[in-house]
């Protein structure tokens, strides 16, 4: 079976037409968020298709929004397969994924942590890589670091070398 059958079987089962993005060396399946976990329970558990690992779980920041790539392996059909989800500007969110494969559960930690993307009915959406009282999104295009955390100087990595911040006024 290869993607374009998965697609086709995919967009009868949903009754909606999906579209292919051609992306080398691997295509995405374009998804509307509101079937994002129709589709997986039935990549998961149609016999036929058999994707049971979830590999990687990724966000993006692109067009004015968010995007989140979820890369899935058949080992029944040897296949890999991307899906992408796209999620609004303003308060980014996806439905979880981590009750159909628990794989996706720090996958989605992280994209919160770095994009504030949020996975509806995650059981433990809270920050993975940042302390828990880190102000904003570290991959957002808008991101501005702080130039202290507790007092302590936050160093910004720039192309051509590290760059620490001015010192704190009365410093």
């Amino acid at each position: 079976m290869t993607i374009e059958d998965i697609a086709a079987r995919l967009s009868d089962h949903l009754q909606t037409s999906l579209s292919l993005e051609p992306n080398a060396p691997e295509p995405l399946l374009i998804l509307p968020k509101e079937h994002l976990r129709e589709v997986a329970y039935k990549l998961r558990d149609d016999p036929d298709m058999a994707f049971e690992s979830l590999n990687c779980l990724t966000g993006m920041e692109r067009g004015g929004g968010y995007e989140v790539v979820v890369t899935l392996f058949s080992r029944k059909l040897g296949v890999k397969l991307n899906l992408k989800v796209r999620a609004e500007a303003e308060e980014p969110s996806l439905p979880t994924l981590t009750d159909i494969w628990p794989a996706a559960n720090w996958h989605e930690r992280e994209a919160y942590d770095m994009f504030g993307i949020r996975f509806e009915g995650h059981p433990d959406p809270r920050r993975i890589l940042c302390p828990d009282d880190w102000e904003g999104y570290p991959l957002r295009k808008s991101y501005q670091p702080p130039l202290f955390y507790h007092d302590i100087p936050v160093t910004v990595n720039v192309p051509g070398g590290a760059v620490s911040p001015a010192p704190r006024a009365g410093g």
